[in-house]
């Protein structure tokens, strides 16, 4: 799991500063607004409770959050659709785009021409998605092995301990379950939330081709259509 690791630690810093200047609300909006889809009272609705905590981590005023939330029930509002695209990247990595737009015809061509224009490509539906299973991630900002017992006690599958924090893995139905036993447990949650976990990984041991592909990642993250980016790249060169 370093690839992912590896990807996963400069995507939250690169988020940290995206929300200083406030690049990521357009995200966190769409995510408020597709999870509200099952319930707008966050009491009741744990995927709304989640996106609502995320967007306030990033410091989103609470007037834009309310407007999100507000989208489900306004009738003059586009509606938000949900597509996970399939892709290949440099060495013949495996990457899931996912994205929530109001415009397919706008997103589409935005996806395709950054991974043309990063040496990726778009690729037949099912050819990537295999790879990869939807699992819950949780991020607890503790270690040593009393942490790592109480996290498997709160029904995770299976946690890894690396660079200071715990990478917490969950069936995708339990994520919500595990993450409220976490904080009651008194773990420190960072982050919470479904992701294509690669089954298994390609290295990537080269510098110039990992440069390429956290080129790439990056620029398909900074598309204001994409909610979330995935790849199975084991990024092992020191970039």
């Amino acid at each position: 799991m370093s690839g992912h690791s590896k990807w996963s630690t400069i995507k939250r810093e690169k988020g940290a500063k995206d929300a200083k200047r406030g690049a990521i609300f357009t995200k966190l909006g769409n995510q408020i607004a597709i999870a509200a889809r099952s319930g707008a009272d966050p009491s009741m609705n744990a995927a709304l409770q989640m996106a609502i905590e995320k967007a306030k981590q990033a410091n989103m005023p609470i007037a834009n959050i309310q407007r999100a939330i507000d989208r489900v029930s306004d009738k003059n509002t586009a509606v938000l659709e949900e597509t996970a695209y399939e892709a290949m990247g440099p060495g013949g990595i495996g990457i899931i785009i996912e994205t929530a737009t109001d415009n397919k015809n706008r997103t589409f061509p935005e996806v395709k021409n950054v991974l043309t224009k990063n040496g990726g490509r778009i690729a037949d539906a099912g050819s990537v998605m295999f790879q990869f299973t939807r699992k819950g991630v949780i991020t607890v900002m503790a270690t040593g092995e009393d942490a790592l017992l109480t996290v498997l006690e709160a029904g995770a599958e299976d946690a890894v301990e690396e660079e200071g924090e715990i990478i917490v893995y969950t069936d995708q139905k339990d994520l919500a379950k595990v993450r409220t036993a976490l904080i009651g447990a008194g773990l420190p949650v960072a982050n919470a939330e479904l992701q294509y976990v690669p089954n298994a990984a390609v290295e990537v041991d080269d510098v110039e081709k990992a440069e390429k592909v956290l080129k790439l990642m990056d620029a398909l993250d900074d598309l204001d259509d994409v909610t979330n980016v995935h790849t199975n790249a084991d990024i092992t060169a020191d970039v």
